[in-house]
């Protein structure tokens, strides 16, 4: 479907919702063919940078979501209808000073008595509900598998596998074949930053005692008179390191920040003795009628919150408070977030994940974020009745793609709403987003972003996103993670000023809405590998909040 002509976008603006403070004419944005944009060839500075998702492609020529220019020209003086928005995730720092007042408070539940006051089996859940009570670290999913059936197929030839048995063996090969590659990868990296900090730290400290000065740069290694063999080694080195980062100690930081990632993926990811969910939970991810467990600790059990980092992110990206002159703005201005902690620093369990969207859908969530993924599932039919569950209740599910830079036309991950090479949905209010660079052009989707014609549905920003991060600080972070809550943003916006809506019509106006492009860009950053930008979605476009506005009040008054 082409882009909504000018005159069909006016038309819809003329009939902008009374309900939202009154008819004001509006003007569309006025193109057909975003394709005949000039591309924007200086670099972002670091304002635009931090905003540049809420940018308009017209008018900044950064292929943001128009979320500035949709609160400036069309919902500036309207108030909409308050949205409750479900962030199943890694948990959220609640006491965050650009969301503590944006976090929903359970209206039913009295806190601290240690009594089930609205009888819904979660004691004290006064902003939402921690499935991992104390779990930060676990397993991934093929480790769990190849844990659970190494005993049976461990040392068997496979003619000795029986037919009843052939299918899970081979789930057993996969999964053997996948914890080698990546265990053996994650060692590899492991030791490569050791190397490599083994001989920066020296050299390092050998030429800031020469120069006096821990942060140099190139011009003052290169000033350096007469060094020795070994200071021009070690000049070299160090020159090599300015090239990733301003100053050698933030290169070092680094550095001991992969071996620490890469050592915490060996003692957790991969750890085929520890049964953490055992240890730290107690429960039996394999029993769906046990469903009362965890606590209401919805920002994890480290003080330091570093566990709530990839939450946190996600719920700044949808609500953030805006304009309230610190840390950033959020997309939808007239939200709670209520916090479903189920996903680990490792693959998230099945059960975990239905409860959660259970539980969001039961305590009024309209819109529900999920930006995780795995590709091995144990119990997909839980997770597809807990998104059939959320379909039946008019509840939309913003679901990211993934970061593999695969097809997943070809490639089945979880969750998802379809199987690989089935075209009927569990439901049709589930919508898979995909990320997209800032760069305008054949760059313009993430290098790192899943996609696919027929199981992703639109894409959104995803990378070098600024948000909100635990003790009130922020980063930028990046992933189809960021993309999802930039979409779950724009739902909730329009589920608030136009609260008739389904959430069904919701993913359709976040998909027919968006800005369309015939550009030919690069998939998996690999220049060999491209496509259409329309061929690798099913809406073939990019979300926007302003045109989405306009189509949502045309919608609504049918």
């Amino acid at each position: 479907m082409k882009l909504l002509k000018i005159s069909i976008l006016a038309t819809a603006s003329a009939w902008f919702m009374s309900s939202c403070g009154g008819v004001s004419p509006i003007v569309s944005t006025p193109i057909e063919n975003i394709d005949t944009l000039p591309l924007k060839i200086t670099p972002l500075t670091d304002s635009e940078l931090k905003t540049w998702g809420a940018k308009d492609l017209l008018m900044d020529t950064i292929p943001g979501m128009s979320v500035d220019r949709a609160y400036a020209e069309i919902l500036a003086g309207k108030k909409g209808k308050k949205v409750i928005v479900g962030v199943v995730d890694s948990g959220v720092d609640i006491d965050h000073e650009d969301l503590k007042k944006v976090i929903w408070t359970n209206p039913h539940e009295i806190a601290g008595n240690g009594i089930d006051d609205d009888k819904n089996g979660y004691i004290d859940d006064i902003h939402g509900w921690n499935f991992l009570g104390n779990i930060v670290g676990e397993n991934m999913e093929y480790v769990r598998y190849l844990k659970k059936l190494g005993p049976k197929y461990d040392g068997k030839s496979e003619s000795s596998i029986s037919a009843a048995d052939r299918a899970e063996y081979e789930l057993y090969k996969k999964a053997k074949a996948e914890y080698e590659k990546e265990f053996g990868e994650t060692q590899a990296n492991k030791a490569r930053y050791e190397q490599i900090l083994g001989q920066v730290e020296p050299a390092h400290r050998a030429i800031a005692a020469k120069l006096g000065k821990e942060d140099y740069t190139v011009a003052d290694l290169n000033a350096l008179k007469n060094p020795t063999t070994t200071e021009q080694q070690q000049i070299g080195l160090l020159s090599q390191m300015l090239n990733y980062a301003d100053t050698v100690p933030e290169v070092m930081e680094e550095l001991n920040n992969g071996i620490t990632y890469f050592s915490n993926r060996i003692e957790t990811h991969f750890n085929l003795s520890k049964d953490f969910r055992k240890e730290n939970l107690g429960d039996d991810p394999d029993n769906f009628s046990i469903k009362f467990y965890g606590n209401n600790d919805v920002d994890g059990p480290d003080p330091k919150k570093e566990d709530a980092e990839h939450g946190t992110h996600v719920a700044g990206i949808i609500a953030a408070v805006r304009n309230n002159g610190i840390g950033m703005n959020g997309v939808a201005d007239n939200v709670e977030i209520l916090v479903v902690r189920a996903v680990p620093d490792g693959d998230e369990y099945d059960k975990d994940i239905a409860l959660g969207i259970r539980y969001a859908v039961d305590n009024g969530a309209k819109v529900i974020n999920t930006s995780f993924g795995k590709y091995y599932s144990p119990h997909p039919e839980w997770v597809w009745d807990a998104i059939k569950y959320a379909s039946d209740h008019d509840v939309l599910i913003v679901n990211a793609a993934g970061n593999e830079g695969l097809d997943l036309d070809k490639v089945q991950v979880y969750p998802n709403d379809q199987k690989v090479g089935e075209m009927n949905e569990m439901g049709d209010t589930f919508i898979t987003i995909g990320a997209l660079n800032y760069k305008y052009g054949s760059e313009l989707v993430a290098n790192f972003s899943n996609y696919g014609k027929h199981n992703v549905d639109v894409f959104a920003p995803g990378v070098k996103i600024w948000s909100t991060t635990p003790l009130s600080t922020y980063e930028f972070l990046q992933g189809t993670s960021m993309a999802s809550p930039a979409v779950a943003g724009v739902a909730a916006v329009i589920r608030s000023y136009f609260p008739t809506l389904t959430a069904k019509e919701v993913k359709h106006i976040l998909m027919d809405s968006g800005l369309a492009s015939s550009a030919t860009v690069i998939l998996d950053g690999d220049p060999s590998n491209t496509d259409q930008f329309r061929n690798i979605s099913v809406s073939g476009k990019m979300v926007n909040l302003y045109n989405a506005l306009i189509m949502a009040d045309k919608m609504s008054r049918k």
